[in-house]
């Protein structure tokens, strides 16, 4: 039987309370919003926020527990805006919706930072027995679309250090239990010839630095053909597929054409949208997935929003992480009944 898993790509949205202090706080501490080394009021914080999203996800019964990535003001850029070899520019609309990111601008070597391994080691003190931890991560290819070069001069020797840079991070990640990489650029700006040819290569320099299950999860709609060719070729436990974005015919199409792993992540709340759908829909959705590709029983379905779901007011977001958590354990009430 497919084991359902109940979990979210992370980047929630901040709460509402949190948002005018916080606000405040930086305005009065510029300095800190380029460097990412918040002052002490500004870290008391996001560390009471942090407690409150991983005591809502324990509440409502994930199956992962993400730290939050309440700090990402640049959504997946922030990898970046926050390494002291970068410097955060320009505004730059965040794909095609009225999110903006400051353009990291790298100008110098993409050495180790520790930032998001310092969140996870906070988010580490919060578990309790039996939470499992999920690390999410811009994917390599969606964070070199997302910056811009002023230093290594060739795009094949930038998307490689963008992939090493990123390796290096996860190799400082505590225990986890899950690996988000993020790929949205993979479909809002599918990589041409060569960056398809360094595609799974740069996947796997990350992947490779951990031994948790690691799902390239893809939104914003299907990938196109010779992308979704070249990324079956990660070594990497699961593929996101978007169930609420795009022509989902398109995904099935990929699958049937070039298979998927024994694992898959399936986006099936929309993370842009406040409509809350139902578990019932959202375990109708699951189910309309298996029974298009019979051939095939996977291992694992990770349940999803689609997207970050940043874009959410919290109330909506929390009733949605409700929904996902019902769907998953819907297939386990039935063999208990």
């Amino acid at each position: 039987m497919t084991e359902r898993v109940a979990t979210t790509p992370g980047l929630f949205p901040l709460p509402d309370r949190a948002k005018q202090q916080l606000s405040d706080l930086k305005g009065h501490q510029k300095g800190d919003l380029i460097s990412g080394s918040e002052g002490g009021q500004i870290a008391a914080a996001y560390e009471e926020y942090r407690g409150e999203v991983i005591a809502e996800q324990q509440s409502t019964g994930l199956d992962r527990i993400v730290e939050g990535q309440l700090r990402w003001d640049d959504m997946l850029a922030h990898p970046l805006t926050t390494h002291d070899n970068v410097s955060a520019k320009g505004i730059v609309r965040y794909y095609d919706n009225n999110n903006f990111y400051r353009d990291p601008v790298v100008e110098g070597d993409l050495t180790f930072s520790g930032d998001v391994a310092g969140e996870l080691d906070a988010a580490t003190a919060l578990l309790e027995e039996g939470d499992a931890l999920q690390a999410t991560l811009p994917g390599p290819y969606s964070l070199f679309d997302l910056a811009t070069d002023e230093h290594y001069g060739d795009d094949a020797e930038f998307f490689e250090a963008v992939a090493e840079f990123l390796g290096g991070e996860v190799e400082a990640f505590p225990d986890h239990e899950t690996l988000f990489l993020l790929e949205p650029s993979l479909v809002e700006n599918a990589p041409d010839e060569d960056h398809q040819e360094q595609l799974a290569e740069a996947v796997d320099a990350v992947a490779s630095e951990t031994d948790a299950d690691v799902v390239v999860h893809t939104y914003f709609g299907a990938l196109d053909e010779k992308t979704y060719a070249h990324l079956m070729d990660a070594d990497v436990e699961a593929l996101g597929f978007d169930l609420v974005a795009g022509d989902r015919e398109d995904t099935l199409s990929n699958i049937t054409e070039f298979g998927t792993k024994d694992a898959a992540a399936l986006g099936i709340a929309d993370g842009q949208n406040t409509l809350v759908e139902s578990a019932e829909t959202l375990d109708e959705r699951v189910a309309w997935f298996e029974d298009q590709i019979p051939v095939q029983e996977f291992d694992r379905l990770y349940l999803s929003t689609n997207t970050e779901p940043f874009y959410l007011p919290v109330n909506k977001h929390r009733e949605k992480l409700a929904a996902i958590a019902a769907a998953a354990n819907t297939d386990e009430e039935e063999v208990t009944a």
